[in-house]
């Protein structure tokens, strides 16, 4: 008997894509996954925009530098991975 595939929606597709490589992304692209999940965005005025869930009490701030580091792509999963363990 065959398997029934599930196709990935554009934003699951470009979660895979965060979570196999934390290199190169724009703050639009992070925009997209937080709103998918829930995740407010605060744009603080300045350069810097923080992504906060209800369920989480971790907040992110990421700089508007582009390209934005690895390590600030890290901490939005590490975000991800906490409000999906909590729901």
């Amino acid at each position: 008997m065959g398997s029934i595939i599930h196709p990935m929606s554009k934003t699951e597709k470009l979660l895979a894509r965060m979570r196999a490589n934390p290199r190169d992304w724009r703050i639009e692209e992070i925009e997209t996954i937080a709103t998918r999940f829930g995740i407010d965005v605060k744009k603080t005025g300045g350069s810097h925009f923080v992504f906060l869930h209800p369920d989480s009490e971790l907040a992110v701030t990421v700089p508007f530098n582009r390209p934005i580091k690895p390590v600030y792509i890290t901490r939005f999963l590490a975000l991800l991975d906490d409000i999906g363990e909590k729901q």
